[in-house]
């Protein structure tokens, strides 16, 4: 055996290293570490030490004995885990070893090493080996799997593609011999082979073993459920070890339609973005925005565009327009209809008294003020046809509703007094009708008079591009009098042939489309709409949507409060059934179904509010930056009722325009509405400091309660001006005063003394006007202020006085300034205050 370390020996002979190096030491030999080699000799040298260590009489008692068996008995504890409880068993492990006695001989102890050594390592070759050996067959169970996986797939698509063209191969053969015949016979035979193989497979199905019929149960199978497997506590679900989303390697690009209005939300949303990332993106824009925030439709674009996507606008009318283009096609045929005529000009020129001969009724007497504060819609029937008339204020305030009338006119009848001429709203009405391309007959009003001068009125028309037919214009000019009925038939025939010319058509059936002329709320009997149809026919129990108000129409009334079924083309009716009053000039439209007309309703409404809420945000900000350093501005809250939407309409607009070019005022409408002053309408107004404006309403008794409580100031007005006026008094009161200085007096100094009293004093001589004491004062130096302050002391040789006139000497000390000359000029002025007005 050849020499082995000390950790090699120890192994064999399966004791410690540091056991054995210490024996080592105790028996002579020299060994440091356990990497230190060991010969034959040292072996038998150690052998024999431990010999002798044991003693003597050990071995004398043992020498008859060949082998020692040992036994050894240890207890130890083993968990065995089950489903939702654990087990400790008690597990004991005996253990038995026979030691052989050795020879003596030094000889069999080195064969018996050497034995030991060899056998180990035999067995971690062996060990190697094995593993070895089962790695390659694993190597080659896997290579000749995958090979034979692939040739069976191969044979199977050679055989299927060979059994393929078989078929096809007979199939083509057969076609060729058959003959019609026999190919009709042949079919005929395989359709009976069916017939009757499913027969018999209902047959089967059909009865059970039992001789009864099965239901919903498959043939040949049981009724009852099956058991579920139960699942092995120990089981583990198998992981494929990829995820569930993999981040995509080409960025997506969305197709978003932007309508006109969209919050940040739902802008992220689209964009399938967080909307933290989008706010954080728009800050870098410079648009300011949170998550509920209603931003336009051109900031989206800008944003999904940013970020990368593509953006096209869409418009939220666009299924509305589709469901009135669908509405529009059930229009029947194409008749003739009565024109609508406008009546505009200037206040007090005779319109409604005009309009009252027509009618032969007394309109402009019940009117407050004796002028028209709304619309007022009538169709007449005269020797010439029907006519629709409309009826438009004349008063500045009414701006929008002469507009809304001539959009919804065929003629336009031009009013001008023969002796007041043409005035600013004559001038406007002139406007409104060409913008809305309506010809124009100018009625030359109260040519009864002694100073009317119907040429003059002509010469001024003219200068607006309204030429008369004599004069080689287009427009027809008739004077006539409203008081005498002079004219009056030349401006019916007028009419009548102007709506010839015109040709006017309309489809008398069908769903019935027009517009809101005029609403108002009744407390009887709530909502009151006055409608202009203009296309179809309106009946009563139709689905009615106007503008952003649907209901069902339960009762209609024409102009003389007569209750009427149906309505057809250009005629105005009185509608009921609408739940709020829409704004005047909003279109309607007749629908088929409540559904339909709910949504477009709900629809307009959203719409509006965003456009609303996006322009309040957008002037929120602009006038936060414009009002920054400058002084505050003094508001009046007001509350508005008004008896009908287009007075409420031009009342609002009359109030916002008169403090439009004042920066120091501002009227702001807290809230309006048509109809009665409630308690509701004062609690408002006490809450925000407003003053209520009642417009042909009134207080009921509960208001009129709350008024005396919480001190509300209330007013109320039938004519419109005597509002307006009032509240432009109240704007200048508010208004800061205004002061301007005035020279009353100027002294020239001819000398100067000193008092002991007052210091320098200026001898002085009144020159122009008066100079007074307590005033203020400049000195002036050859023409040039040196000096501003204020008289200390004027005195009158030695009395003090108060005033001094021109051409009298006096005496002026000026207050802490002792720098006056001969020469200089005092001159004395004051402040007064100046009247402002807006």
């Amino acid at each position: 055996m050849s020499n082995v370390t000390v950790e090699q020996l120890a192994d064999v002979v399966g004791a410690p290293v540091e056991r054995l190096l210490e024996q080592l030491k105790e028996a002579g030999i020299k060994a440091d570490d356990a990497t230190t080699l060991i010969s034959d000799e040292d072996k038998l040298k150690l052998l024999d030490f431990l010999r002798s260590s044991h003693g003597k009489n050990e071995a004398s008692k043992s020498e008859g004995k060949q082998q020692i068996t040992l036994k050894r008995k240890s207890v130890s504890e083993l968990k065995l885990g089950g489903a939702g409880r654990s087990k400790t068993v008690n597990v004991e492990v005996r253990k038995k070893r026979t030691y052989v006695k050795r020879s003596e001989a030094a000889s069999s102890e080195k064969d018996e090493l050497d034995r030991l050594m060899a056998e180990k390592a035999e067995r971690d070759e062996g060990r190697k080996q094995a593993e070895e050996d089962a790695r390659r067959k694993a190597e080659e169970a896997v290579v000749a799997k995958a090979e034979a996986e692939a040739k069976a797939k191969a044979e199977a698509e050679a055989a299927a593609k060979e059994k393929a063209e078989a078929e096809a191969k007979a199939e083509a053969e057969k076609a060729a011999l058959l003959t019609t015949e026999e190919a009709s016979k042949a079919s005929k035979a395989k359709e009976g082979h069916k017939k009757s193989k499913k027969s018999h497979d209902d047959k089967d199905k059909a009865e059970t073993r039992y001789g009864r019929k099965e239901l919903h149960v498959a043939s040949g199978k049981s009724g009852q459920r099956k058991k579920k497997p139960r699942k092995r506590s120990g089981a583990t679900a198998e992981s494929t070890g990829k995820h569930g989303f993999e981040m995509p390697v080409v960025p997506i690009v969305h197709d978003i339609g932007v309508p006109e209005t969209i919050k940040v939300s739902e802008l992220a949303q689209k964009m399938s973005m967080k909307s933290a990332e989008v706010i954080k993106l728009m800050m870098k824009m410079g648009v300011m925005a949170t998550i509920n925030q209603v931003i336009d439709q051109d900031t989206a674009i800008l944003v999904i565009e940013e970020c990368g996507h593509k953006a096209h606008p869409v418009s939220d009318d666009d299924r509305e327009n589709t469901l009135l283009e669908l509405a529009k096609q059930e229009l029947g045929e194409l008749v003739a209809r009565p024109p609508v005529v406008t009546i505009m000009g200037h206040v007090d020129h005779g319109k409604t008294s005009l309009l009252d001969y027509i009618r032969a009724s007394k309109v402009a007497s019940g009117e407050a003020g004796g002028i028209t504060q709304h619309i007022g819609a009538y169709h007449v029937e005269t020797d010439k046809g029907v006519i629709t008339f409309l009826d438009t204020p004349g008063h500045a305030a009414f701006t929008s509703m002469r507009a809304r009338g001539a959009q919804s006119t065929d003629i336009v009848i031009l009013v001008v007094a023969a002796d007041d001429g043409v005035m600013p709203q004559t001038v406007e009405a002139i406007q409104h009708s060409k913008a809305a391309g309506v010809p124009i007959i100018v009625a030359v009003n109260k040519i009864d008079k002694e100073d009317a001068d119907p040429d003059r009125v002509k010469t001024a028309l003219g200068n607006h591009e309204v030429i008369p037919e004599e004069w080689g214009g287009e427009n027809i000019f008739i004077n006539v009098s409203a008081k005498t009925g002079e004219g009056i038939d030349d401006l019916l025939d007028a009419i009548s042939l102007q709506a010839e010319v015109m040709e006017l058509q309309a489809s008398a059936t069908g769903p019935a489309k027009g517009l809101v002329v005029e609403a108002s709320l009744d407390k009887g009997r709530g909502v009151m709409t006055t409608i202009l149809v203009q296309q179809g026919q309106l009946n009563k129990g139709d689905i009615l949507l106007a503008g952003q108000e649907y209901g069902r129409v339960r009762a209609m009334f024409d102009e003389n409060g007569n209750q009427i079924s149906e309505a057809g083309p250009s005629i105005p009716v009185l509608v009921l059934g609408l739940p709020s009053t829409p704004s005047a000039g909003d279109p309607i439209q007749v629908l088929a179904d409540e559904r339909t007309a709910r949504e477009l309703a709900m629809s307009r409404s959203e719409k509006d509010r965003n456009a609303r809420l996006a322009t309040q945000q957008q002037a929120k900000l602009e006038s936060m930056f414009a009002n920054m350093g400058k002084a505050e501005v003094n508001i009046l809250n007001i509350l508005l009722k008004a008896d009908v939407q287009g007075s409420l309409e031009a009342i609002r607009e009359a109030l916002v325009k008169l403090a439009a070019d004042n920066d120091e005022v501002d009227v702001n409408i807290i809230g309006s509405g048509v109809g009665g002053i409630t308690e509701t309408d004062i609690t408002l107004a006490a809450a925000s400091n407003a003053i209520v404006l009642g417009f042909n309403v009134r207080a009921d008794a509960a208001a009129r309660k709350a008024v005396s409580e919480r001190g509300v100031d209330l007013h109320y007005y039938s004519v419109i001006y005597d509002l307006i006026d009032e509240v432009k008094r109240a704007l200048t009161g508010m208004l800061a005063p205004e002061y301007k200085e005035q020279i009353i007096g100027l002294a020239e100094v001819k000398d100067a003394f000193k008092s002991p009293k007052f210091g320098l004093v200026a001898g002085s001589i009144v020159t122009e006007g008066v100079v007074k004491r307590n005033q203020p004062i400049r000195v002036l130096r050859e023409n040039v202020v040196i000096y501003e302050g204020e008289l200390e002391s004027l005195r009158r040789f030695k009395d003090d006085v108060d005033e001094v006139r021109s051409g009298t000497e006096c005496g002026i000390a000026v207050k802490n300034y002792n720098d006056v000359k001969p020469g200089d000029q005092i001159e004395v002025f004051e402040r007064v205050q100046v009247e402002r007005t807006l």
